[in-house]
């Protein structure tokens, strides 16, 4: 007796995996939750407040081209400072790693999106709210003047008394909660949805620093987060966390923003270490000199960049054992950078490197055309 088997069509995909086919106007892109869109948006969205950024830097240059300059007024100059430096650190450079771990993290690991698709877009929009609520301030006229590092206390309501100020503590923390759900999603993503077969050590060497900074940002942005709140407290309810009259410690600020700034400073450039990591290997036309060590010297630059960040606060009067504990830390950091140099450069000795843009493929399998 034989029988028919019938073999029944593919069921439609259903939830955040459909990709309604022809849909691509701008209700299909504040919508989405396609992380090669979503990372267009981040590094879109980046490029916008780099032209900002940009203008404010031109500003500050124009301001300071001659003796006595009259382009700004001090405290327009004050303002503009600080909101460059906090634009293109929160709002340029972290975004655009967001742009590109967003974007090829997915593919680079074989999973079809990421783990929390809806999380991811709301990720972004809590990152350009954010960004636009802080920039509000210009528009308000009431721009924060304290510096992206906001010393206290000159951050305090007597020598910053408008809101100005509190626009920098309310934003940072908003867009502190953008970076915090998208580390989350992205470690999850890494751990849990590599394809069949990847270990972590078969991964390319910019999943693996995407990776390390997504453990930064879990860890770090919880203590600007601290800072930001006791700032506010301290405007606003009359805290006194940082007022040495009232026998508080100004540079508590300086310790809890630095705790989070040095971390921050590796959140910025193990992004591009990643990605030179993938380039030289590619256009040299052989596999990364070294594989281990890149990782591991990645691994150990976000570790040990949690015990330098004393080294901003040497002026500040915390003595001579701390200067000298954390100049040595501060030199022994610089070791793993050096590995990742060497590798570079191992990597392009005896290759057949090529200038020309026409090469593809991942660290681990480079292809070229002549």
């Amino acid at each position: 007796m034989s029988e028919t088997m019938e073999i029944e069509a593919p069921a439609r995909p259903i939830g955040v995996y459909t990709r309604p086919k022809g849909n691509t106007g701008w209700r299909d892109w504040i919508t989405t939750v396609d992380h090669k869109k979503i990372g267009i948006l981040y590094g879109a969205t980046a490029m916008i407040f780099f032209a900002i950024g940009g203008l404010e830097a031109l500003l500050i240059r124009l301001q300071l081209a001659t003796p006595n300059g009259t382009v700004l007024g001090a405290d327009t100059y004050n303002r503009v400072f600080t909101m460059h430096g906090v634009t293109m650190v929160f709002m340029v450079i972290m975004p655009l790693a967001a742009a590109f771990a967003n974007y090829l993290l997915p593919l680079q690991i074989g999973a079809r999106d990421v783990a929390f698709p809806r999380l991811n877009a709301l990720s972004f929009w809590v990152f350009l709210a954010g960004g636009l609520f802080l920039n509000m301030a210009w528009i308000v006229g009431d721009a924060p003047d304290g510096g992206w590092f906001a010393y206290a206390p000159n951050t305090g309501m007597i020598f910053s008394p408008g809101k100005g100020m509190d626009y920098y503590a309310l934003g940072l923390q908003i867009m502190g909660i953008a970076s915090l759900v998208s580390a989350m999603n992205l470690i999850v993503t890494v751990l849990n949805m590599r394809a069949p077969g990847m270990t972590l050590f078969k991964m390319p060497v910019f999943t693996w620093m995407i990776l390390v900074v997504q453990f930064l940002l879990l860890f770090a942005v919880p203590v600007i987060t601290v800072a930001l709140f006791l700032l506010m407290f301290d405007r606003n309810f009359g805290a006194n966390f940082f007022n040495p009259e009232m026998g508080a410690d100004p540079l508590l600020w300086q310790h809890l923003f630095w705790i989070f700034g040095h971390p921050e400073v590796y959140i910025l450039i193990l992004p591009s270490f990643g990605i030179i990591s993938e380039v030289i290997p590619t256009f040299s036309r052989k596999p990364i000199f070294g594989y281990p060590f890149m990782v591991f010297s990645g691994i150990a630059i976000g570790f040990m960049g949690w015990g330098v960040w004393a080294h901003h606060m040497f002026v500040s009067g915390i003595g001579p054992i701390s200067v000298a504990a954390f100049s040595v830390s501060t030199m022994f950091i610089a070791v793993p950078t050096g590995v990742k140099i060497l590798n570079w450069l191992a990597t392009m000795w005896g290759g057949k490197i090529r200038f020309n843009s026409t090469c593809s493929g991942s660290s681990g399998t480079p292809r070229c055309t002549s």
